[in-house]
């Protein structure tokens, strides 16, 4: 009967299937009772058992005949490394979204699901703490991740007016962390000091790996839909992550702080813009009304996945998004009161090692 086939487990696919966040929610729904199969999508054939692999290029234009049998695609094939080529990551993400979105729509899979972040919303000193979940995108287009999920999330309005019959959701996770994250957020906690700006202190609020996790479980069944925040519950003030982290803040102008990091990256220097200074020096928390109402809760708090950011960094230094190591870590971690600061060391650096 037709509604014994509707009420019947969806088909779910993977695209990133074989690493990182992609590998993690694959050994999630592998053996889920709430999905009849799961399909693993990815260069590489990753070693998740009891799944079914189609090995493959997800900017392929035949993705859509791969994917004729599936209900639901979870899109988690992006390159969100600080080290890649900003100009190569944008190609490739763009590229790899545009072409999910399109073979979706054309072999008819009822719904995509899709991660960015909650930095589309913006940090600023005058956010509301927490930013509702529909507030304005806010941020600033640049050449770094942020940039990236503000042309993701353009891709999905557009592919939604040209497919009105596609479902497409997005997740909007706070800053992650878990094992294997490394962003300009965590490495924020690999620094000799925190960096404040004056007149304004962050708010900390943290979104656990295992937490986005089981938040696209519940997108990819269809009890959450369009835009989706998701973070521990509440956020932790300056006071408490200095305690939980024995670190203490460094206070500098915004126009000092924002200024260096700026031409650190021109330079070179320094992975990521001016701009993503503002997530580890403004507030950006969030409120997911749209999973608590439909039941879901976080597994972590925000002290928790904090104190495990914390071991996972242990023994790293870096410097305004930069990972040092060697005597430059020894330099920066016995000279430098705050990030920003130790900076000066880092040029001087770079620039003997320009001469030789």
């Amino acid at each position: 009967m037709p509604t014994s086939k509707r009420l019947r487990p969806p088909v779910v696919a993977v695209t990133g299937a074989a690493s990182g966040l992609g590998r993690a929610f694959l050994a999630k729904v592998a053996s889920s009772a709430d999905f009849r199969r799961v399909v693993a999508i990815d260069e590489q054939r990753g070693d998740t058992p009891d799944v079914t692999w189609r090995v493959l290029d997800i900017r392929d234009p035949l993705l859509a005949n791969r994917i004729s049998d599936v209900d639901v695609l979870v899109h988690l094939g992006t390159d969100e490394s600080l080290d890649t080529d900003p100009a190569e990551r944008r190609r490739y993400n763009l590229r790899a979204a545009q072409t999910v979105l399109t073979a979706c729509a054309a072999a008819r899979v009822r719904r995509v699901v899709l991660v960015t972040s909650a930095m589309v919303y913006g940090a600023a000193a005058d956010n509301p703490v927490p930013l509702p979940e529909d507030a304005p995108v806010a941020a600033e287009p640049d050449t770094g991740l942020v940039g990236d999920h503000l042309e993701i999330e353009a891709l999905v309005r557009r592919s939604l007016r040209a497919h009105p019959g596609l479902e497409v959701t997005v997740l909007r996770p706070a800053a992650l962390v878990g094992p294997g994250v490394d962003t300009v957020i965590t490495r924020h906690f690999e620094a000799p000091r925190l960096l404040v700006v004056k007149g304004c202190l962050p708010r900390w609020q943290f979104c656990h790996v295992d937490d986005l996790v089981s938040a696209l479980e519940a997108a990819a069944l269809g009890r959450v839909g369009g835009v989706v925040a998701v973070g521990s519950e509440g956020w932790l003030e300056m006071e408490q992550v200095e305690e939980i982290s024995g670190l203490k803040r460094f206070e500098l102008p915004a126009g000092l702080t924002f200024g260096t990091a700026q031409r650190l990256h021109r330079l070179g220097i320094t992975p990521t813009a001016a701009t993503d200074l503002h997530y580890v020096v403004y507030p950006w928390v969030v409120d997911g009304v749209a999973l608590r109402e439909a039941g879901w809760k976080p597994a972590w708090t925000n002290e928790a996945a904090l104190r495990e950011l914390l071991e996972l960094c242990e023994g790293r230094h870096a410097v305004v998004g930069r990972r040092l190591s060697g005597k430059e870590a020894t330099i920066t971690a016995a000279g430098a009161t705050v990030a920003v600061i130790g900076t000066a060391a880092i040029v001087r650096a770079a620039r003997r090692k320009r001469r030789t």
